[in-house]
């Protein structure tokens, strides 16, 4: 990982996840196909940018896995991918300020949850 030089990857993981209703979020993954999803009118991630949360709701979201509507697969693997990218400008920023310790082990407590 980053710890040890690599900044850049090829990786299925945004997609493989999002086929089986996984979101990424930075409270850790978040199974859309769950009951308690059924009324949530918010998005994926609250003050997440990404269009796939910008534009629907977990209900939404929830509906399309549900109904088997290959749209929910792809706008959750966009939530992901954006999700993915974020994380990686917020890496970089924590290097060049000299905090990545701080940030990965933040980032670890606050994903596994």
């Amino acid at each position: 990982g980053v710890a040890r030089g690599v900044d850049m990857f090829d990786c299925v993981y945004p997609t493989r996840v999002a086929r089986n209703g996984m979101a990424m979020t930075w409270n850790g993954r978040l199974n859309i196909r769950n009951a308690q999803f059924a009324h949530d009118w918010g998005p994926l991630e609250e003050g997440c940018q990404c269009y796939t949360c910008k534009n629907y709701s977990r209900a939404y979201i929830r509906h399309l896995y549900k109904a088997e509507e290959i749209l929910a697969l792809r706008l959750v693997t966009y939530h992901n991918l954006y999700f993915l990218l974020e994380f990686m400008r917020q890496m970089r920023q924590a290097i060049l300020e000299d905090r990545f310790p701080q940030f990965r082990m933040q980032f670890w407590d606050s994903f596994k949850k």
